[in-house]
């Protein structure tokens, strides 16, 4: 009796778990290293200070100042008149976050600041960048 080879076995379907096993550790290593920046809506270079202190905030109102000097209450365009009718309507004890381009002009930012103090509005942050 003579012993014959048997053929190859044939593969029927590729094993995908060590390719599973590699994209899970990729996307690990990627969100791991990734850094998420909350960013404005509205796109302003912020100016730099050395002296910072980082508060977490809940729930705030948000007023910018691009470059061009238009003025936003939250997403919206408005003119200092109603900038300011808009800032008599929220509580006092509401968080004003300034987020003013570096470009600006210097008077657009000390307007808004003298309605915010006119208003006797005391929670204010201005946003700068480190």
């Amino acid at each position: 009796m003579a012993k014959c080879k048997k053929a190859p076995k044939k593969f029927d379907e590729i094993n995908v778990i060590p390719f599973i096993d590699i994209m899970l550790v990729l996307l690990v290593m990627v969100l791991t290293t990734a850094t998420f920046i909350k960013q404005g809506v509205i796109p302003v270079a912020l100016p730099e200070a050395k002296a910072t202190d980082k508060k977490d905030v809940k729930k705030e109102i948000t007023v910018y100042v691009n470059a061009k000097g238009e003025m936003y209450f939250e997403k919206e365009k408005v003119d200092l008149k109603t900038l300011e009718s808009k800032l008599s309507t929220i509580s006092k004890d509401q968080t004003v976050i300034l987020r003013s381009d570096k470009e600006s002009r210097f008077q657009d930012f000390v307007s808004v600041m003298d309605i915010l103090k006119r208003l006797g509005h005391e929670q204010l942050y201005i946003v700068t960048k480190k």
